[in-house]
């Protein structure tokens, strides 16, 4: 089996648009929330919202490029460049190796409502737009990833609600390790406009703290009423560590242990018995036991339920072992199908430079959440060991073990 690496990543955020930005935004703990009117004005209850930059294109790409990209697949490529950056991955690189792209994306709602609307008003497709087809796909961010930068490897979206990112990352490891690809693009894109959430809101999913957008979003906390939904885009390059020396590139960390599971359960009943079973296996993959693990970037998304499954499966594995936790939702909100990924990055970060970032927001832990060693504030420390958390709607898990071997 070939070992599995990342050289580079990239990240387009609520706290961010790159990583240097980034890391400052986790180690000062800092917010990307704010309350957006217009939803209220839209029909939402709650205006809630991580602040997501739209990407200036026009001089990166042409017209026709630019006329396929969806919302998503805009921060998708943003991300994309400076991963590959990072990784030295340029144009030659490109025309001479074969380079997969696995992406994590569960829905392209503007496109398929902007087109219904011409439709229901004009009554002509033709009006609708060529580039439509391309950013509606649940698809469009690996296709017009792969078209735009002339990706030749494996080429496909994972759609697994709020695991989508991680289940990306774990494919693609499983990919190189097997030997079947030697590089691949991977990560998660989330849409941040109002269509993409509004069944969200519809069930009662948000947080209702408007008078304080920067404080909504508490993961583990135990006055938490809600998540705050966000988005944009993280990119990773996973590449054959003997592949990456060879090439001089600079290894930030080895992807060592992949786990996952289902809960069979109702659609959106959290598992602390699934949750548990995907972090066991990842430990397992990795060769690992919760004694070894330094840092848990935690999925908890700040819902009454999701957090407590979350603790439960938690306090289990690693009650009384010295891995601090954080969830950077606290700060991000929660970035839906970008998650796995974009915490991933943030995990690298934090490995890169040494230090966890706090759990924003938790003031009062609850009976499940007391439990656990929450860091509270920013701590300088080496990480080693890494493990990230992804849940999603369906009763998808999926848990990730990094491991610093520079």
């Amino acid at each position: 089996m070939k070992r599995v690496v990342i050289t580079g990543i990239g990240i387009w955020s609520c706290i961010g648009n790159n990583v240097e930005s980034v890391s400052k935004s986790l180690y000062e703990g800092k917010s990307g929330i704010v309350l957006d009117r217009k939803r209220l004005e839209y029909g939402f209850r709650s205006g809630l919202t991580g602040l997501v930059e739209k990407p200036a294109l026009k001089g990166l790409l042409d017209r026709r490029q630019r006329a396929n990209l969806s919302e998503e697949a805009e921060y998708a490529y943003m991300a994309t460049r400076e991963a590959f950056a990072m990784a030295g991955i340029n144009e030659t690189y490109l025309q001479e190796n074969e380079v997969g792209c696995i992406f994590g994306n569960d829905s392209s709602a503007k496109a398929v409502i902007e087109g219904y609307k011409i439709m229901e008003e004009k009554h002509d497709s033709e009006l609708v737009g060529s580039g439509s087809i391309f950013q509606s796909m649940n698809s469009t961010v690996n296709m017009n990833l792969c078209s735009v930068f002339g990706l030749r490897g494996i080429n496909f979206s994972v759609s697994a609600a709020c695991a989508s990112g991680s289940h990306s990352i774990g494919l693609a490891y499983m990919m190189i390790k097997q030997g079947m690809q030697e590089t691949i693009l991977c990560g998660g894109a989330q849409e941040t406009n109002m269509y993409g959430m509004s069944s969200f809101d519809a069930i009662r999913t948000f947080s209702m703290r408007m008078d304080c957008p920067e404080k909504a979003s508490r993961p583990f906390d135990k006055q938490r009423d809600g998540l705050v939904p966000s988005g944009g885009a993280a990119a990773l390059v996973l590449e054959d560590y003997d592949h990456a020396v060879a090439r001089g590139a600079k290894i930030l960390c080895e992807v060592v242990g992949y786990g996952f599971s289902s809960n069979g359960g109702g659609i959106s009943q959290p598992s602390n018995i699934g949750s548990v079973l995907a972090i066991q296996r990842a430990l397992a993959d990795a060769e690992v036991t919760a004694s070894d693990i330094d840092y848990i970037n935690a999925h908890a998304t700040s819902t009454q339920q999701g957090d407590m499954y979350e603790a439960k499966a938690l306090s289990k594995l690693f009650e009384g072992e010295h891995a601090l936790i954080s969830s950077t939702k606290g700060m991000t909100g929660h970035e839906c199908w970008m998650a796995g990924a974009s915490e991933v990055v943030y995990s690298i970060i934090m490995m890169r430079d040494g230090f966890v970032a706090p759990n924003i927001n938790f003031e009062e832990p609850d009976e499940y959440s007391a439990k656990l060693n929450i860091a509270r504030k920013t701590t300088k420390q080496e990480l080693k060991y890494v493990l990230s958390n992804s849940f999603g709607f369906g009763g998808t898990n999926s848990a990730l073990v990094l491991h610093r071997i520079s």
